[in-house]
């Protein structure tokens, strides 16, 4: 098993940052790749962003291409997610997840955690 909990969530204005963290705990850290994920009210969980277990590969989706980074420390058992230029529709639950692969599909990923909220205001 592996526990997952996210912190740094928040409210910040438009073109605001934040970094979310998730911490891990239980079985070996560094031997999962590791995802962002968010859902909106009455919207689908969306990926965000994915990290091989080493943190030399990445991948994001489009639509954080360029203002979101995922970096991970093997040595704390935590995964980041920086948020730069943030816009209202980046309002969300924001999870991360663990797996086997950094891959696109939520259904992929072994663990998850709870989520932390994020609200930009206009």
């Amino acid at each position: 098993q592996v526990q997952l909990v996210e912190s740094g969530g928040g409210l910040v204005q438009a073109g605001g940052s934040l970094r979310l963290s998730c911490a891990a705990s239980g079985r070996t850290f560094s031997n999962y790749a590791m995802g962002w994920f968010r859902q909106a009210p009455g919207k689908e969980r969306e990926f965000l962003a994915a990290i091989t277990w080493s943190g030399g590969n990445t991948r994001y989706a489009d639509s954080v291409k360029g203002r979101f980074t995922i970096s991970r420390d093997n040595a704390k058992n935590t995964v980041y997610l920086q948020m730069n230029s943030l816009k209202p529709e980046d309002t969300a639950v924001y999870s991360c997840a663990a797996g086997w692969a950094p891959v696109v599909s939520g259904t992929s990923y072994d663990y998850w955690g709870r989520g932390t909220q994020v609200t930009v205001s206009s």
